[in-house]
């Protein structure tokens, strides 16, 4: 595992600043489990089965303990890796607890990926053990899973949530641990720098990235994420996006077990059901997209609908329109903080609760307690308050590196990381970020690779030239169009795309939503496509 971002100086500065604290989530919830056993700790519903599961403090240390043994029974140790493509599930959370008391490493995949970004990114990883759904949104999970398993030799063992026999997720819980076992439980303790997550997010080489974070890099985010929002055990956290998205792991699944608080996931996203959720559970916070505030507003406005309870709704993964903002607060009766942030790092800025309107509208906030940032230009150089250059952060919560890409982050002396990001900073430090230098496309918080989907798009026979490019959408932030120039005498419809890019076992979500037919992309004299005249194309229709 590589540890390139993690040298001896960096540790001994993060903690005599106290930022690194040498605490793990299990130190905290252990901490909690003894407090108050009965708390509730988890409310769980799945929309398609129609159930709901709620598990208190105990009940998670008891389930997770099961499942550590479960899995060591399957040769999980430390170090290893454990892959899990679920939705927000109460295994999902089970899960990453059970990985922690094994010193085991976390791994969540986003349910939308198919057999192409698994062999990859599970090949990648070298997982142990891997536990997917049997089914989900119609999808036979079990099945892509036991396709791509012959050629994955490391891979041990596939566990099916709702499956039957011994793949089922369920033997690895109906299971009586021994004294030995117990015993050697209870001695392991997780290394603060121990890296305890694998988040694969998606770049600019057509390739996804694996990102590592440990317990010090990632509780050195939420400690004061919580703090700023005055966040803690007494409040109710309703989490509506993916939990294998690093905003959903960090602020639905880690920060309530860190708090002591009440989690409620929800597995899929519906506003209705979000409002009823946020209601009957008496929610207090929230964090996602801007589609989630958008359609809960909307809901809310039109059915009259109202979420007494909710104090904060946190909208990160793309900048926040200033009418959503007024339309949310009149709908919701919240406050509607911006943020931004990345795999890499979690949320770097947030505005305040007490923060003026251009605050919340006008920008995605300044730095956490910990976190730096800075805008330079080619030369990285500084520029002035409100000019715009290239947004670089450092701190106690950046991640420690690549998996098995040493020297692929770019980070400058002095420890600043390039984020590829475009932003400005205003003289108070806010900053707004204004686009990107890398080349994705985020859609709805989800990265699209573009790379990787052009690469795939050019192989068809009638494409002779491919680029795409977002263009921008009130709801989703960005969506996807490909430019394309056909091959004499060749023809291709969208339809025809889709169909082709369906075939090559690519997750729908990075299929392109509009298809132009050009006869020549812009290019630089160089030979380089000029992606911002396909930008202004794409938005303006032509």
């Amino acid at each position: 595992m590589s540890f390139d971002l993690l040298p001896a100086a960096r540790r001994d500065a993060m903690t005599a600043a106290g930022l690194w604290r040498d605490e793990t989530l299990l130190d905290h919830f252990r901490r909690h489990v003894k407090a108050a056993p009965d708390k509730p700790a988890l409310v769980a519903s799945r929309a398609e089965a129609g159930d709901t599961v709620r598990l208190t403090y105990g009940g998670l240390d008891t389930l997770s303990d099961r499942l550590a043994v479960g899995l060591a029974r399957h040769g999980v140790g430390e170090g290893d890796v454990v892959s899990f493509q679920l939705p927000n599930w109460w295994q999902f959370t089970v899960l990453h607890l059970a990985c922690l008391k094994l010193g085991a490493i976390s791994n969540p995949l986003m349910v939308i990926f198919r057999e192409r970004e698994l062999s990859f990114m599970l090949g990648l990883a070298e997982t142990k053990v891997l536990v997917v759904p049997a089914r989900f949104r119609n999808v036979d999970h079990a099945a892509i899973a036991a396709a791509v398993r012959g050629g994955l030799p490391r891979l041990a063992h596939v566990a099916v949530v709702d499956g039957t026999g011994p793949e089922a997720f369920d033997a690895l819980l109906a299971i009586d641990i021994t004294d030995a076992e117990r015993a050697a439980l209870a001695r392991r303790r997780l290394a603060p720098d121990a890296v305890i997550q694998l988040l694969y997010t998606s770049g600019t080489t057509g390739e996804p990235k694996g990102v590592t974070h440990t317990s010090n890099t990632m509780l050195s985010n939420l400690v004061p994420f919580a703090q700023r929002l005055r966040l803690g055990r007494d409040d109710v956290i309703h989490m509506p996006s993916p939990m294998a998205h690093q905003l959903g792991f960090m602020y639905g699944l880690v920060l309530p077990l860190l708090l002591g608080a009440t989690a409620v996931l929800q597995d899929i996203f519906v506003a209705e059901t979000m409002a009823k959720q946020i209601t009957q559970e008496s929610a207090t916070f929230t964090m996602g997209a801007t589609p989630f505030l958008n359609d809960l507003a909307d809901y809310c406005l039109a059915t009259g609908t109202k979420t007494p309870s909710l104090r904060i709704f946190v909208s990160a993964g793309a900048p926040i329109p200033r009418p959503l903002v007024a339309k949310a607060r009149e709908a919701l009766g919240a406050a509607i903080i911006s943020a931004w942030g990345m795999s890499e790092n979690g949320a770097v800025t947030t505005a305040r609760v007490e923060d003026p309107e251009e605050k919340v509208t006008g920008t995605d906030g300044c730095p956490l307690p910990g976190m730096e940032v800075r805008v330079v230009d080619l030369a990285g150089a500084v520029v002035p308050a409100g000019e715009e250059g290239m947004l670089q952060v450092r701190g106690c919560s950046n991640f420690v590196g690549y998996l098995k890409r040493p020297g692929l982050a770019h980070v400058e002396d002095g420890g600043w990381f390039d984020t590829g990001d475009i932003a400005r900073m205003d003289a108070d430090g806010y900053i707004r970020i204004a686009g990107r230098s890398k080349d994705i496309i985020i859609r709805g918080g989800e990265n699209i690779p573009v790379v990787e989907v052009e690469n795939i798009l050019f192989k068809h026979p009638a494409v002779a030239a491919v680029a795409i490019v977002g263009y921008p959408d009130p709801r989703l932030g960005e969506r996807a169009c490909a430019f394309v120039m056909l091959r004499q005498g060749q023809s291709l419809s969208f339809e025809e795309m889709a169909a082709y890019l369906k075939a090559q076992k690519m997750a729908m979500q990075y299929i392109p939503e509009r298809l132009q037919v050009v006869d020549t992309l812009p290019q630089t004299p160089s030979g380089k496509i000029q992606k911002f005249r396909l930008r202004e194309m794409a938005r303006d229709g032509q």
